[in-house]
């Protein structure tokens, strides 16, 4: 499944808090945002894609989680955070190469054929979270259940996944069917990924050794020698060389989102622009940990979670050609299922320094609603999202106010800008007001009434954005005629 992610480092954000975000780009998939509590965790686990059957540990936390509405090809949970302040997205899906591939196959559901039995396949985006994030502590101890996994039963995609907890970022990628590694993304530092084998730099003493920046599995080193993948020169290190791609479809597809990323984050220690820019839209040395020119916000990740090449001759939405418009592959896309930005805070109880940023549809049209993510519930208008189209839900009004919006961008714009910043600002004001009710009185079951507040407002301001939107692309229809009479 095609997606965006950005990773934030403690040091890196205005507020010290660390940051995971994606984009979930399926195909147009309904999506919800629920609590699931230990009762409903199940023991057994059976993956409805590849068939592969796991027994699950008997102590699981509760966490919140995005699943499909519609479960025929599983849960597909997407993203969120465990009652231990410990938040995970998964799968960014990444390219790789076929000397890997041939190296160590994909583990793929074999059908029963005549009296040969069915063989189960690996893991994969749909089980990754369910199978994970109930049973971890810290991020570190999520690459670590993770990797376990990988090497007991394989995988049948290429992934990237993404952990963190109060204070470290930790980034897996899958290297064929059983390898991986990871790394710990340095604090002052923002990781931006788009469907490629991202991770440009890796220390391989460290990850057979100490462990204190990376992992990786036990025999990589000679998985990379043996199979002849090391393509790096003058003693360097570059696992994107050695186990990602270089394609020209990335080229289209790819690199321009990093590019976009990039450019917005240090648009001043970097050249972006011109015949003598250090990076362009096609390059394929994009740095994967950019340390961004000034703290990184919220808003910066949804900005950049929501980009369609503002600014530049690729804008598709730009109201004259450049004979460049539409030329590259949106970050805002209009498959987007659900993105969200798992935000673990500092300098506030445990209990609640989790907050997930949910946004439905395409990310360019709608908004962020934040939530306390350590409570029992979350509201119906995010939880009970079924897939009859109503307003009465987060997920179709923003599905809605995307396909009128798009068609009449020009005139639409504006209004879609006010409605974002407005449940923006009045959503900040909540979570200050019960993060300091919260503080004082020590009562954190608040945290369900703030959420409730929270839904209020954003039906408020979206019911409000959808009316204004859909007047303006009233106005806007083909068949419209006026009769001047004399």
């Amino acid at each position: 499944m095609s997606c965006t992610t950005v990773l934030v480092g403690k040091k890196a954000s205005n507020d010290n808090s660390t940051m995971i975000a994606r984009t979930d780009d399926g195909h147009f998939d309904v999506k919800k945002t629920i609590v699931v509590e230990p009762k409903d965790q199940p023991r057994k686990y059976k993956s409805k894609i590849s068939h592969v059957e796991i027994e699950l540990p008997d102590d699981p936390m509760r966490y919140t989680a995005s699943p499909s509405v519609d479960t025929k090809e599983g849960i597909w949970a997407a993203t969120g955070i465990n009652e231990a302040g410990v938040g995970m997205t998964a799968t960014e899906t990444i390219t790789t190469n076929p000397r890997v591939l041939t190296a160590d196959p994909l583990v793929e559901l074999k059908p029963a054929k005549g009296r040969t039995k069915e063989i189960p396949g690996g893991i994969g985006e749909e089980d990754i979270v369910v199978l994970v994030l109930p049973y971890i502590r810290s991020a570190r101890e999520g690459v670590k259940r993770l990797a376990s996994l990988l090497e007991e039963y394989g995988t049948y995609e290429s992934n990237g996944i993404a952990f963190n907890d109060e204070n470290e970022v930790w980034w897996l990628e899958t290297i064929g069917g059983h390898h991986w590694i990871a790394s710990l993304i340095p604090e002052d530092s923002v990781v931006i990924n788009p469907n490629q084998f991202g991770t440009d730099r890796f220390d391989l003493d460290d990850a057979l050794g100490a462990q204190k920046a990376h992992m990786c599995s036990a025999d990589l080193r000679e998985f990379i020698r043996d199979n002849d993948l090391d393509l790096n020169q003058n003693g360097q290190s570059n696992p994107r060389d050695i186990f990602g791609s270089r394609r020209d479809m990335d080229h289209i597809y790819n690199t321009p989102r990093a590019w976009f990323m990039g450019r917005y984050l240090a648009p001043y220690s970097h050249s972006w622009d011109g015949e003598n820019a250090e990076f362009g839209p096609e390059s394929d040395n994009i740095p994967w940990a950019i340390v961004p020119d000034r703290k990184v916000t919220v808003e910066d990740v949804q900005y950049l979670l929501s980009g369609h090449y503002q600014g530049t001759p690729y804008d598709p939405y730009i109201n004259h050609d450049t004979g460049m418009r539409g030329k590259y592959r949106s970050i805002g896309i209009n498959r987007t299922g659900v993105t969200s930005i798992c935000q673990i805070r500092s300098g506030v109880p445990d209990a609640i320094k989790g907050i997930e940023w949910i946004c439905y549809g395409s990310t360019t049209f709608s908004c962020w609603v934040p939530v306390y993510t350590n409570v029992a519930k979350l509201p119906a208008y995010l939880s009970k999202v079924t897939l009859d189209v109503t307003t009465e839900n987060l997920y179709w009004a923003d599905r809605l106010l995307g396909a009128m919006a798009d068609k009449n961008y020009a005139d639409c714009v504006q209004n879609i800008e006010r409605y974002q910043d407005a449940v923006n600002i009045r959503g900040m004001q909540i979570i200050r007001e019960y993060d300091t009710r919260m503080k004082e009185t020590g009562d954190f079951s608040l945290a369900e009434e703030a959420n409730k507040k929270l839904c209020a407002m954003a039906k408020e301001e979206t019911d409000t954005a959808l009316g204004r939107v859909l007047d303006t692309s009233s106005k806007h229809m083909k068949n419209g005629f006026n009769l001047a009479d004399n």
